[in-house]
């Protein structure tokens, strides 16, 4: 009698832990779906961005680098952001003469797709210097993001 009682006791308890197990299951899936921002690109500012937008490189061709120049933040620094044209939430921020490959222009030149090195890292590894055989996301292993025409020094 008590080893039926026993087992009875296991299987219940047994059904009970695996509920709260699914359900968990199911919400780790389910926060997949939506990769979060890579943390290393500095907090958010001013809350979380509507929009985002990886940075093209290749767009010249196979035959170019995968980002056409290198280029220096003017004085003042400037501000890098998710998407061109999403400026509620800043990604990371640039100090003046800081360097940049520059891979895109959006919106007539209003905004430009960038890569660039944290701080303390060569800025080769970014691997942009190079041309790739088909224009596609910028995947990393660098930093990426959105800033506004005007604020860098082409060709710095």
């Amino acid at each position: 009698m008590r080893a039926r009682a026993a087992a009875a006791s296991f299987a219940f308890m047994k059904q009970r832990s695996t509920l709260p197990l699914a359900a968990l299951l199911t919400f780790a899936l389910g926060a997949c779906s939506q990769p979060a921002p890579p943390a290393e690109n500095a907090p958010d500012v001013s809350g979380e961005p509507l929009a985002t937008r990886a940075v093209m490189i290749g767009t010249e061709g196979p035959s170019l680098p995968a980002c056409s120049s290198i280029s220096r933040v003017k004085a003042g620094g400037t501000d890098v952001y998710w998407a061109p044209g999403e400026t509620r939430a800043v990604k990371a921020k640039l100090a003046g003469g800081a360097n940049v490959s520059l891979c895109e222009a959006a919106e007539n030149d209003a905004w430009f797709g960038i890569v660039f090195a944290a701080p303390g890292t060569d800025p080769d590894m970014c691997g942009v210097g190079k041309s790739v055989a088909n224009a596609r996301e910028y995947q990393g292993p660098c930093r990426w993001g959105w800033i506004r025409g005007g604020t860098v020094q082409l060709g710095g």
